[in-house]
């Protein structure tokens, strides 16, 4: 049995199809599905059961001896979430009980951190597991602090010698795009929101620069596709032999221009983008370059390349935005 919190969502969900493709036979979601269309996200597979979030550790005690290992992917994702309390309850203390449910019953655990944790990128983008240089880091809004604390925890346990699961590892997943994000609405990503206004008829917009030597539409981020994601999880699962902290992203910075350029050329269709200022409350929380150190991943023994931006949004535009049935 696996089980995939935060299996309804954009990353869980895709766990999921992966899982069912190599015939996993008892993969499970935990998840809440709520009034909305996020229940497409999960309607093609055969789950073996649904767990809502409060109910977790009571099916994993009742499951304990069944269970192989735990993908850890539910979390409040939104940057803008304004409630920290919320947000330290659902991405660190919910993600040490179960780090610390895991360790004692022996169940491998790969969970979801963030690229967030890098803040404005001050000491570059290098997946060092080191707790100085963890705690050195600086996010940039609740959301990425909450991630750090969670490998800054993590860190101190190794440190300490605590006992931890057999296969422990952490993602810091940079910029994902691909199938089934549309339940999350602002945070979609670019490639959603540009498919949506091209069908809408409009024109989409970009933020401009507000920092010198960096024209409008050329701030950099890595950007990576979901299935790229799905496929170091599923080689982890393979090698449980394989632990730490590892960066998750293509490990090429692209423009936002780029990544619009390559949804219009995706579409046939000539580009329609216009440029508006950024608002005054992120200009000091925006990041103006993320680029994922890939090296570490590499020398552990993932092989597999990256998906250039152009295949990827190419896949995603005409296989599933561009479709009747958009889901994965």
């Amino acid at each position: 049995m696996i089980i995939v919190t935060g299996g309804a969502g954009f990353i869980g969900s895709n766990i999921l199809a992966a899982l069912e493709t190599r015939r996993e036979s008892r993969i499970v979601a935990c998840d809440w599905l709520g009034n909305g269309e996020k229940w497409r996200n999960v309607a093609r597979r055969g789950l073996w059961d649904i767990v809502l979030p409060e109910r977790l550790f009571a099916y994993l005690d009742a499951h304990a001896g069944e269970i192989e290992a735990v993908f850890h992917m539910g979390a409040i994702s939104t940057t803008t979430e304004q409630d920290v309390d919320l947000i330290v309850k659902n991405n660190f203390r919910l993600s040490a009980d179960l780090l610390e449910w895991c360790a004692a019953h022996g169940v491998r655990m790969i969970y979801a951190s963030s690229a967030a944790t890098y803040g404005g990128g001050e000491l570059g983008f290098s997946d060092k597991e080191s707790e100085d240089h963890l705690a050195a880091l600086k996010p940039l809004n609740a959301y990425g602090w909450s991630k750090n604390a969670f490998d800054r925890l993590v860190a101190r346990r190794r440190s300490l010698g605590l006992s931890m699961p057999p296969q422990f590892a952490g993602l810091k997943f940079f910029n994902v795009y691909g199938p089934n994000e549309y339940h999350k609405g602002d945070q979609q990503s670019v490639v959603a929101h540009i498919y949506r206004r091209f069908a809408e008829g409009g024109t989409y917009t970009l933020f401009r620069s507000h920092r010198p030597g960096c024209k409008d539409g050329e701030q950099l981020r890595d950007f990576v596709h979901v299935k790229d994601c799905v496929d170091v999880m599923m080689w982890l699962l393979d090698n449980p032999h394989v632990a730490g902290l590892f960066n998750l992203g293509s490990g090429k910075a692209r423009s936002f221009l780029d990544l619009a350029r390559a949804v219009y050329r995706a579409l046939g269709v000539p580009e329609r983008i216009e440029f508006i200022d950024m608002p005054e409350q992120l200009r000091g929380k925006y990041q103006y370059f993320t680029q994922a150190d890939m090296s570490k991943l590499r020398t552990a023994g993932y092989s597999r390349p990256a998906t250039s931006l152009e295949d990827g949004v190419t896949d995603y535009v005409t296989r599933y935005l561009a479709t009747d049935d958009p889901y994965a």
